[in-house]
């Protein structure tokens, strides 16, 4: 097989139906898995991303001029990637990468937090990692049998799961639409998720 018709198919893989977790007019959600060592073909993003690493590692991104830069990140570790950045990628860590990239469609709308703002009521387990135009990033921690305060979520957002849940294993990836709520960790060990609201 060419390098050409391999970075082919990891492209249709990582585009596979079954990788992809959510579609909507919003944004989409998938599943990539990084091979070691084996460099992209040069391309750009036609839409702003959410990464959301699953693994430890490291990351090269080579720009059109030749200029190369690694990236070091954390399980868990979220990160913002603007639209129309051109670069070659490859993973130069030994083992398989996975990561959650969400690929935003939508355009940016007016968001008042509410008195009922996770944020507001709840701070104890809401932390903001990221906010622009376009999204709010919140990151979501409860100790092993703990329970949160009655709150609101007043748009579409996107959950992944990083630890095991009661309602999903670690790496589930769904979407939930507005709500009101209190919520309880059930299990005997801590969880922690990230939620992307799509503005």
């Amino acid at each position: 097989m060419t390098k050409l018709a391999w970075l082919a198919a990891l492209t249709l893989m990582a585009q596979a139906p079954d990788n992809v977790k959510v579609d909507t007019a919003q944004a989409r959600a998938l599943i990539v898995t990084e091979q070691p060592h084996h460099p992209s073909a040069m391309h750009e993003h036609p839409t702003s991303r959410i990464q959301i690493y699953l693994g430890a590692g490291e990351m090269s991104f080579t720009s059109p001029s030749g200029k190369v830069e690694k990236t070091a990140f954390q399980a868990g570790e979220v990160r913002w990637s603007p639209a129309g950045v051109r670069h070659i990628s490859e993973n130069v860590t030994d083992h398989p990468l996975q990561l959650v990239e969400i690929e935003l469609k939508n355009h940016p709308h007016p968001f008042t937090p509410s008195d009922l703002d996770p944020l507001k009521t709840d701070p104890l387990h809401y932390a903001l990692e990221f906010e622009n135009d376009q999204v709010r990033v919140l990151r979501v921690r409860f100790a092993a049998h703990e329970k949160g305060v009655r709150h609101d979520h007043q748009v579409n957002h996107i959950v992944v799961y990083l630890t095991d849940h009661a309602k999903g294993p670690a790496g589930t990836v769904k979407i939930e639409g507005p709500d009101v709520h209190s919520e309880e960790n059930p299990l005997d060990h801590p969880v922690e998720r990230v939620a992307i609201d799509l503005k």
